[in-house]
């Protein structure tokens, strides 16, 4: 072989190698390039996903916000969880507007995703606070509501037995009359047998003893009543539980507390029939004493 054919043949060795060493070049860097795609969609996918999980955590953030808003009552951790909402619902909007290959920014919101989360804690526990104080005023309340019933009821007892007291002590210093009679007495000053020969009506009473009642001057009223209930009477009248009635007889006595007989007299001017006479006695606005009798 001459050397002609010796270099023709080692070009074409030659040639096949550089071929085939660009071939194996070209084929590593396209596996390369399939290979640094397929590791992007992956990065891209995870970043989609982590900005996916970043907006979910947000929102659920923001909602968490709305239900401590509607447990918590007081107002200044009212305005507080309101203003944290606002924050948080104002990243969330940022998040949306960042694409998901900005790894920076995507990295920034994480840590202030962060900081949201310990905040939220923090208003947790001070609501839980605030439930347990308000939870032990609520009792303190009521115990103080409680007492505070007992007290009135206690008070309206007693208001209740100081008007009975009262009432009783009113009764007991109330004049009071006892014998009360009526004498019917003819034109002789006898007892007259028959209503027709009756001139004359003699009332007799004692006034019992009464330390606890007023001493003083009393006005004793009498009223006689014939039996059509109308009353013999001269036009006197005297006040009687809130109206005025006509009385026959008054008289004034000087009560010391002490035992009193007191007798009346009514002169009869008109015509009388037979029935039931029926005699009151008042004294000091009080009805003290009152008797019926039957005349033929």
């Amino acid at each position: 072989m001459n050397k002609k054919s010796i270099w023709i043949a080692g070009g074409a060795v030659l040639l096949l190698l550089i071929v085939g060493a660009a071939y194996y070049v070209i084929e590593n860097q396209k596996k390369e390039i399939n290979k640094s795609k397929i590791e992007n969609a992956q990065l891209t996918q995870t970043f989609e996903q982590d900005k996916r999980d970043l907006e979910d955590e947000y929102t659920g953030f923001s909602k968490q916000y709305d239900e401590l808003s509607v447990v918590v009552k007081d107002n200044k951790m009212a305005t507080k969880l309101k203003e944290q909402q606002n924050k948080v619902q104002g990243l969330l909007r940022k998040l949306h507007s960042v694409k998901a290959s900005n790894a920076t920014e995507i990295l920034k919101l994480k840590r202030q995703l962060d900081t949201m989360r310990k905040v939220l804690v923090s208003y947790v526990h001070q609501i839980d606070s605030l439930n347990q104080e308000n939870k032990a005023l609520r009792a303190q309340t009521a115990a103080i509501t409680t007492k505070y019933n007992d007290a009135a009821v206690q008070i309206s007892s007693l208001a209740q037995e100081k008007q009975t007291l009262d009432s009783k002590v009113k009764l007991a210093a109330q004049l009071d009359a006892t014998g009360l009679s009526l004498l019917a007495k003819n034109k002789k000053g006898k007892e007259a047998k028959k209503i027709k020969d009756v001139k004359m009506f003699q009332v007799n009473f004692t006034i019992t003893r009464n330390i606890t009642a007023e001493s003083g001057m009393k006005t004793l009223y009498v009223r006689i009543s014939k039996p059509d209930n109308s009353i013999l009477s001269n036009g006197g009248t005297f006040n009687y539980e809130n109206r005025s009635i006509t009385y026959s007889m008054k008289r004034t006595i000087e009560y010391t507390g002490e035992e009193q007989s007191v007798s009346l007299y009514w002169n009869v001017g008109e015509y009388l029939y037979a029935g039931t006479y029926r005699v009151d006695v008042f004294a000091d606005g009080n009805l003290i004493a009152s008797r019926s009798f039957g005349f033929n």
